[in-house]
């Protein structure tokens, strides 16, 4: 209890002193929220879910002989591979769009061919799009050139490793050797050491298609993909593999027995 001399506490002092307080509270919160603000990009990073696909189709002038189809005939190599490219376009379509458990898979696509000594982009890397590529493949009838992967496969791979989705792949339809520039085995171990400095993975997957599959055996060694088809149906069977084991779902092939 107050004896008559004690002081009585002034109420304007004391809301004073609390507003004092709070004005020291608010900064304080600010800062924190801009930390935790900042801190977003790096823990969550959902937004970077998602596989970056370049496909390197094969236009030489060795594309226009012919090789047995599904039918059993004989058809131009790049007219069986233009409906295999029509089949990969409407299998990731479906991929992507069959997705239960949320929003559409987040996929991006680019496709290269071969102009003069390099690649030519027939299509540049951006959101999948099946229609763009369905339209293309049923366009192209003049194969011609050379055959440059080792440029084609440093253009495909610096493509990926420019995009922010954290699955990289890169597709090659070919149906010979390198011809001119760098060999594929020579641009992947330089490519390699690239996406080592971006802390990336790029993986690559190689279908020989009327060629021997060995003839690729040095990429095989740097860890490629490589498998071999002689005609249409045996090049469906093997883009379907590696589709659905290696860029889509990613299964790793069971070891074989000894």
């Amino acid at each position: 209890m107050l004896t008559p001399h004690e002081p009585i506490a002034n109420d304007h002092s004391s809301l004073a002193l609390g507003e004092r307080q709070t004005m020291k509270i608010i900064p304080f919160l600010s800062v924190l929220t801009a930390l935790a603000a900042c801190s977003l990009p790096t823990t969550l990073r959902a937004d970077d879910e998602g596989v970056a696909l370049a496909i390197i189709y094969d236009t030489s002038g060795s594309m226009r002989e012919s090789v047995r189809d599904s039918s059993g005939n004989s058809s131009p190599k790049y007219v069986i591979a233009n409906r295999a490219l029509i089949a990969i376009a409407h299998q990731i379509e479906k991929f992507a769009t069959n997705n239960a458990s949320g929003p559409p898979r987040r996929i991006e696509c680019a496709l290269f061919t071969f102009q003069g000594e390099g690649a030519g982009t027939a299509i540049p890397l951006g959101p999948f799009d099946a229609q763009r590529i369905e339209d293309w493949a049923k366009s192209f009838s003049k194969p011609g050139g050379s055959t440059p992967l080792g440029n084609a496969l440093t253009a495909a791979t610096q493509t990926v490793l420019s995009s922010s989705l954290n699955r990289k792949h890169v597709l090659v339809i070919t149906d010979g050797n390198n011809t001119v520039g760098p060999t594929p085995a020579l641009a992947m171990t330089s490519l390699k050491q690239r996406a080592e400095q971006k802390h990336a993975t790029v993986s690559v997957h190689f279908v020989a298609f009327d060629v021997d599959a060995k003839a690729f055996d040095p990429v095989k060694q740097l860890g490629a993909t490589v498998v071999g088809a002689a005609n249409e149906t045996q090049l469906n069977g093997q883009l379907d593999f590696i589709l659905q084991k290696k860029i889509l779902l990613e299964e790793e092939e069971s070891p074989k027995s000894k």
